[in-house]
């Protein structure tokens, strides 16, 4: 059973859940690469076995949410990644930093879908838009500012502080945790007032305009989710790379590279007060494609202007896609946890799919530096095409 919930609270849980994420899974490249030597194709492996971990483990933190309760559930995952990173700052082998990375993914598999259940539980259909897309904004925005950052915390530390600052903030996200525990017992209340929707169509006229019905968007969503994380999972783990390539130190990569971290919240807050792209094909389809021509420019390109204009174009895209999956997600069904960890393991698949696709490229091609972009554009035709199928087939 599911008790109230202060979702203030919730999206407070929500913003640090991303900064200390961002700052651990998105820069354990950087410190695999100056710690261990680790390349592009060392680094893409890392990257495809957690995601290949966090796909089987992430439907099962969904689902223990939805029966054991979200808050519950959600102290694990805290719990448990916040032991992962302490040991992670004692540990000096690559076995034991698999491990830890092995702790934290496990650990994250109770958050995500969980956070993203309880944002939404026991909401009206307004509601329910009005909070997914404050949710989108605020673990987008507090990801951005962690890849901003991260880069220079990774060089104040000497790497150890990817593992120390995460770890503190999870242990003050577990304590928030306890104390929202505490809260859900007490009488319900309002933790803010809805704002005001009334230019907004009502969820169920939005369906009924669309000529495809919500279940076909929601597979559609599924299918174009997970390829737009095969697109960033096989491009992170190579960014120290290419830093390296453009003589960026890891304070400046962060730098740099975080552009399209502000594109993609700035897309969050866009379709969030913009409703129109609901239920509309061409709106998913134009995103895709770009999404394919941005991510090849963005690995292959070393033109500074072409890259920033590739990351806002990669981010927007990735920001609509996303945000499809989560919203169709949360509006077809009230299993919101079954469903948050279908999301989640969706891109659990992509997370393992690109970096894998990658690694074997480099792995087979060693002489083809680009082998790796283009064996993952190909994977996005494959999706394009999964996803045109979806839209056209025959009920």
């Amino acid at each position: 059973m599911q008790h109230p919930l202060n979702k203030t609270g919730i999206f407070l849980l929500e913003a640090l859940n991303s900064v200390a994420t961002t700052y651990y899974f998105y820069f354990i490249y950087f410190f695999m690469q100056e710690r261990f030597g680790f390349g592009n194709m060392q680094n893409l492996a890392l990257a495809a076995g957690s995601g290949f971990l966090y796909m089987l483990a992430a439907m099962f933190g969904g689902r223990f949410g939805q029966r054991k309760g979200y808050l519950f559930a959600l102290g694990i995952g805290f719990g448990i990644m916040a032991v992962s990173l302490l040991v992670g700052t004692q540990v000096n082998s690559v076995t034991g930093h698999l491990l830890v990375l092995a702790g934290c993914t496990i650990g994250m598999c109770f958050t995500w879908p969980n956070l993203e259940a309880a944002v939404s539980h026991g909401e009206p259909p307004l509601r329910l838009q009005r909070n997914v897309g404050i949710y989108n904004v605020v673990w987008a925005g507090g990801g951005a500012v962690a890849y901003f950052t991260g880069g220079a915390l990774v060089e104040a530390g000497g790497g150890r502080g990817i593992f120390i600052v995460p770890a503190i903030v999870h242990i003050v996200q577990l304590a928030l945790t306890f104390w929202l525990v505490r809260q859900s017992r007490q009488p319900a209340r309002e933790s803010f007032r809805p704002l005001p929707l009334a230019i907004n169509p009502q969820p169920a006229e939005e369906r009924a305009r669309s000529p495809v019905s919500p279940e076909r968007f929601l597979k559609m969503a599924w299918v174009a989710n997970p390829f737009a994380y095969l697109a960033i999972n096989a491009a992170v783990p190579v960014m120290p790379g290419i830093a390296r390539k453009l003589e960026l130190t890891p304070k400046l990569a962060g730098f740099f590279c975080s552009i399209w971290f502000f594109s993609r919240a700035a897309a969050f807050l866009l379709f969030w007060l913009w409703p129109g792209w609901h239920y509309r094909f061409r709106y998913l389809l134009a995103a895709y494609l770009a999404l394919i021509g941005a991510f090849g420019t963005i690995l292959v390109s070393r033109n500074f202007g072409l890259l920033v204009g590739a990351q806002i174009v990669f981010g927007l895209a990735l920001g609509l896609i996303y945000y499809s999956s989560l919203y169709y997600s949360m509006d077809a069904s009230e299993d919101k946890g079954d469903h948050g960890g279908f999301h989640e393991a969706a891109i659990g698949a992509g997370n393992c799919s690109g970096p894998l696709i990658g690694a074997l490229a480099l792995y087979f091609l060693p002489g083809h530096p680009n082998s790796g972009v283009v064996a993952v554009c190909l994977a996005l035709a494959i999706g394009l095409a999964w996803l045109l199928r979806l839209r056209w087939a025959k009920v």
